[in-house]
This record gives C-alpha cells, sequence and structure tokens, in this order.
C-alpha cells in the first residue's frame, strides 16, 4: 500500500460575488467541481446552515465526490450538531474554525478538550484549523495551546498566521522555527497564498513570487513531515481554497483583479507535483 493525495475544492470559494450577477446553485457548483477532477468539495456551515448541507448530500453521492466539512461552533456544545452532520454526508474530514475564543490559551484548553472528545466518538479525523477570528487566531497563541496540548493535530491554513503576524521575507529562523512546529503538527492543508498584508493575492503577478515560492516551499516542509510521521496507507487531504472577494482583491469595477478558478487548478498542480517529489523520496 501507498500514501495517497486527495485534493478537494472549497464550495464557498465557488462563489463570484459579482454585483448584479446571480450566482450558480450550490449543485452546479459541485458539478464544476467534479467535472474538473477534484476528489471532493468542502462545506462550511455554522449550525444554523445544516439544513442546507444534508440537502446536497444526494448531489455528492451522484458526482461520486467526497465531502469535507469546515464547521463553525459558535460555542462548546454546537460542535456536536455539525458532527452528526459531517457523519450523515459521509465526511472523511472535519476542520473546526472555534467561534470560542478566550483571551489566553490556558482558558482555551477546556474547550478544545471538550471538542476532541466528542470527535473521538466519529469515524472521521476532526482537527482544529489555524484561522483568524476563531479559536486559533494567532500562531504565538497557538503555539501556546501546542504546549499543553501536544497530541493536538492541525488543519494548516498559514495565510492567516502570515498576515496576523505581519511576517517578513526572507524567514528569520525564530519565524522558520514557529512555523515549522505548526507544520509538524498538521495533518491537513489549505491551499491560499497570501503576503503580510492581503489575506489573498494574485498567483501570477510577479510582485508576489516570493511569497508563491515561501508557500510551495511550506506546503512541501508539510508534506514531508506528513509522510514521514503517518503508516502507508494514510491519505493527505489538500484543500483549495481560494475565497470571493472581499478575499480576492477587486478593482474599482468590483472585479477580481484575477482568474480564481484557473489559481485554484494552478495550485491543485502545484500540490501533485510536490507529492510526486515527497514520494519519490520514499523510494
Amino acid at each position: 500500500m501507498a500514501q495517497t493525495l486527495e485534493i478537494y475544492q472549497s464550495l464557498w470559494a465557488m462563489e463570484q460575488r459579482i454585483p448584479g450577477e446571480v450566482e450558480a446553485t450550490p449543485e452546479a457548483m459541485l458539478e464544476r467541481i467534479a467535472a474538473a477532477g477534484y476528489h471532493g468539495a468542502c462545506l462550511d456551515p455554522n449550525v444554523a446552515e445544516i439544513g442546507d448541507c444534508l440537502k446536497l448530500g444526494g448531489t455528492f453521492e451522484a458526482l461520486g465526490l467526497a465531502c469535507m466539512v469546515n464547521a463553525f461552533p459558535h460555542d462548546t456544545d454546537s460542535l456536536e450538531p455539525l458532527l452528526e452532520m459531517a457523519a450523515q454526508l459521509q465526511a472523511t474530514q472535519l476542520n473546526v474554525i472555534g467561534g470560542v475564543m478566550p483571551l489566553s490559551a490556558v482558558d482555551a484548553i477546556p474547550v478544545i478538550e471538550a471538542w476532541l472528545a466528542m470527535a473521538a466518538k466519529f469515524p472521521f479525523p476532526v482537527l482544529l484549523e489555524t484561522h483568524r477570528n476563531g479559536t486559533l487566531n494567532d500562531l504565538f497563541y497557538t503555539l501556546e495551546v501546542l504546549e499543553h496540548l501536544p497530541e493536538l493535530r492541525l488543519c494548516a491554513d498559514l495565510s492567516h498566521f502570515v498576515i496576523d503576524r505581519e511576517l517578513q521575507l526572507p524567514l528569520s529562523t525564530i519565524d522558520h522555527d514557529h512555523f515549522t512546529r505548526i507544520l509538524e503538527h498538521s495533518d491537513s492543508f489549505q491551499g491560499r497564498i497570501s503576503n503580510n498584508q492581503q489575506i489573498q493575492i494574485a498567483l501570477d503577478f510577479p510582485q508576489h513570487d516570493a511569497w508563491v515560492a515561501q508557500y510551495r516551499r511550506w506546503w512541501e516542509q508539510g508534506f514531508q513531515a506528513w509522510s514521514d510521521r503517518q503508516s502507508q496507507d494514510a491519505t493527505l487531504r489538500f484543500l483549495v481554497e481560494l475565497g470571493p472577494p472581499p478575499y480576492a482583491i477587486t478593482g474599482a469595477d468590483q472585479r477580481e483583479l484575477s482568474d480564481r478558478w484557473s489559481e485554484g487548478l494552478l495550485i491543485r498542480r502545484w500540490v501533485e507535483d510536490l507529492w510526486q517529489g515527497v514520494n519519490a523520496s520514499h523510494l
């Protein structure tokens, strides 16, 4: 048996948000994701949106798409119904972007432990996502949490930490070590590239080359660390998640400056190439 890679596309990231234009239906978005050859799609519900997500179960099944869930519990107890929803959709993974944000990392530990106890009853991995305006809002805060919960596994969306810390390139030794620690705790990764001032940047603008290269290095490092510690039959899941405006930068005409769909496909190709390199290093 060999380790495998699955690449998902975010359903939220399929939104266009063009003024005056009607969005495609979620079903049509899922059809486009399936036609492009993604392994699956990711849903981003809070508790109030569980019913809408469950209605998409038949579409996932008909299209042969696997389901990933980014769950947004607004308090400790509301993760439970989101886990149950994910189980009904036969989700392969659930990532928690928690709405519970204690001021101190120590105070976050009981909340995270309660979520991990809930998660233990379900058959899919449940990871805590690195995300602004969430439980793991900040790089330093997350590093403190990991001091108390070294067993905690993460879903790494590094863009949030880069912009939160106004990270500088080239990385200092200290910053490199901090991000290495996050990567060593990460069992899944998300595909967005930021710089230290903008949460999502166009991939082919020359002024962004250094940041694109840095993210590719981080992903390769994270994939390698994941592969080294996992069993031979393990599956790594990567989520392409290029968000619509205001994540995507727009001009005065309120139109995006780049083609997110094409950029997502480009990230997928990069990730596939990086994964092949990691696999080759094990031969």
